[in-house]
This record gives C-alpha cells, structure tokens and sequence, in this order.
C-alpha cells in the first residue's frame, strides 16, 4: 500500500492521508467574505477525499487584498460563513486549514480573467505596501515603503486573524510567505532594499516573517498546527535561494512551525524557472533533509503514482495539489483506486464505488 494514503499527525492534529488541496485564489468574494461558491468549491475536495484542505489567500486586511475580490478574515462578520465552511469539511473527514496573507506590492490589481494590471484609485484601488518603493513590474502600482509602524500594524493584523481563523473552526493555519506576496518580499534582496533592522543581512530579512510567526504562536499556541509557504528561490541572480531557505526552515522549526510547503517564484518578471513536473519537489526534498522539518512539495504533480512516488520515496511528507484537483475534486478517491487503495467514500456515494475485479 502506497503512504499517500497512510495519516500523518501534525501538531494536535491527524490528516487522513498526504494529499492536500493547495491554496487556490477564486477571485469570488465581496468584501471579503465567503459565500456558497467557497463552501461547494472546498466542500467538494472533502467529499473529493483529500486530507488537508487549505483556503485560498485569506487577507488578514483590505489592502492585503490581491484583488478586490478575494477572501478576507479581517473582520468578526467573515466568521460567520467560514465557520460554516470549515464544519463541513470536518463533517467529511478532512481537516480544514486557512492560509493567511498580505498580497503586499502586488496588491490592487484586477482578477486575472480582466488582464494583468493595476487596479485604479477611482476604480476602487488603493495604495499598495512593500518593504521598498519598488514595484513588481511596470503594470503594477507602485508600493509605498512600509514604515516600522506599518510593519507592527501588518504583524498584529495577521495576529488577530489568527484569532479569528480559531473562531471560525479551522485547525490548520499556513502564513503565505511566497508568491511575490509581502513578506516574499522582505525576505528577498531583490524588492528589499531597506537599511533599518529589517532590510540588508538575512538576519533582518527574515525578522518580519519571524516576528509574524511568534505573533501568531501567541494565539496559536503548540501543539496546533502552523504551516509556512516559501518560495524556496527566486529563479532570478542575486534573489532568494535554496541555501537561505534551509536556513530559515531551521529558524522556523525552531519557532514551532510544523512544516513547510515548497513553493518558488512569482517574485520579479525576470524570472527563469525551468517548469515540468514535479520541478519543485527537490527544494521540498532538501529543505526535510537538511533540516529534519516536514515539508510539503508542489508544482505539476498530477497523477496517482508520481504523488505516491514523492511520499513513498521519503521526498515529502505531504503533496498540495491544485490545478489537477480543480480538473477532478475526486482526485484522491480515484487515485487510491488506481494504486489499490481501499479508502472509505462517502456514504451518499458508496453505490458508485468502484471494486476491483477479483
């Protein structure tokens, strides 16, 4: 039997197998708030079989926003709904887990069905935040230099959405560290170009993310479980890379987070990533071996066996999937079936099980 579908503990918590819906933006929310596309969307995946189910970007503010049409956990009302959400993923045996973000420079823009650009002020824009005034390219709008007040103001913001997401019912939280997205970009010397304690040496790009891992462990507190995403290297000369990314895989393991899932990219246009599948699944692999952290691997992983080859290989301990499991919610159902799996479908569903020939 494949480990793809053998449980894996995380903190105080227990995930019925590796596979993981990754976070996925829908663009679909008014004001932040979750509604019946979000609850059939997630649900599905739960029915669908995964283990972890994690929501698209969650802004911790309203300018933390990508769009102005993404979900937000900025204010007491959003719980209402999430809740809602989150108990019928439990419901159907899956665990319910929220990633929290701050889209940072590439904040204000329109979905990306409308084009890649800025949003206007007169359009319902707003003012964009990053470590420096320097924009991501030049149909972004240019950020303003957060300034230490706003810094404290962002880590607080993400504390009380911490709270909130408890209140709400998740068990998981995962801060969104990659992507491009705010603190991507305090940890890069490519968009951070700041001379105070959280710009220039490694130690102060990487205090933003530890003082918002710290902020969250104080609601959030050992053993419930706390994911971080990185982009594990920028793909792009004098960025991000590999070796600092195991540096502060071993500072946040320190600091209780319980895993980490490897993605890259999304920091500058200029990028030059080499794309296939599986092509992130080494950063996944070398960050647990050097570092002893569980990991997660994604990008291009979309079938059955090479999922099952990443876990049963020891890669990963996880697999977060999302382009395959938008094309098929019952990806995990059909994949323990294809690698001879006996998993339990849902009882409305059990008619349609499919049984192999003896």
């Amino acid at each position: 039997m494949s480990n793809l579908f053998s449980p894996l503990k995380l903190g105080d918590v227990e995930l019925r197998n590796r596979i993981t819906v990754s976070p996925m933006c829908e663009y679909s929310s008014e004001d932040g708030f979750a509604n019946n596309w979000h609850l059939v969307h997630l649900g599905s995946r739960a029915i669908g079989g995964a283990g972890l189910i994690i929501t698209e970007a969650t802004a911790v503010s309203p300018e933390g926003r990508i769009s102005k049409y993404d979900l937000g956990i900025w204010k007491d009302e959003h719980i209402e709904k999430l809740k809602e959400i989150t108990t019928f993923i439990h419901e159907h045996g899956a665990v319910a887990g929220i990633q929290l973000a701050h889209a940072g420079r590439k904040a204000s823009t329109v979905r990306p069905w409308e084009g890649s650009r800025a949003l206007p002020v007169e359009d319902g824009g707003w003012q964009v935040y990053g470590p420096s005034a320097i924009p991501f390219n030049e149909v972004y709008p240019l950020p303003e230099a957060l300034t230490l007040e706003g810094i404290k103001k962002v880590i607080a913001d993400f504390k009380s959405a911490a709270i909130r997401a408890d209140k709400a019912g998740f068990k998981v939280i995962e801060l969104h560290g990659a992507h491009g997205y705010l603190h991507h970009t305090f940890l890069s010397p490519l968009s951070n170009q700041r001379t105070d304690n959280y710009g220039g040496s490694f130690e102060n790009r990487i205090r933003m993310t530890l003082e918002t891992v710290e902020a969250i462990r104080e609601v959030w507190p050992v053993p419930r479980p706390l994911i971080v995403r990185i982009s594990a290297t920028d793909w792009a000369e004098g960025g991000w890379n590999i070796e600092e990314s195991i540096k502060l895989a071993a500072i946040l393991k320190d600091k209780g987070v319980d895993l980490i899932d490897c993605s890259s990219g999304g920091l500058v246009a200029h990028q030059q990533i080499k794309i296939g599948p599986l092509y992130q699944t080494h950063f996944a692999e070398q960050i647990k071996k050097e570092t002893g952290i569980r990991t997660g691997a994604v990008g291009l992983i979309t079938t059955a066996e090479e999922a099952a080859s990443i876990i049963d290989s020891g890669r990963s301990d996880l697999v977060l999937m999302a382009r395959e499991l938008l094309r098929d919610p019952y990806f995990p159902l059909h994949a323990a079936f294809k690698l001879g799996v006996d998993v339990s479908w849902p009882i409305q569903y059990e008619r349609a099980k499919p049984r192999k020939k003896s």
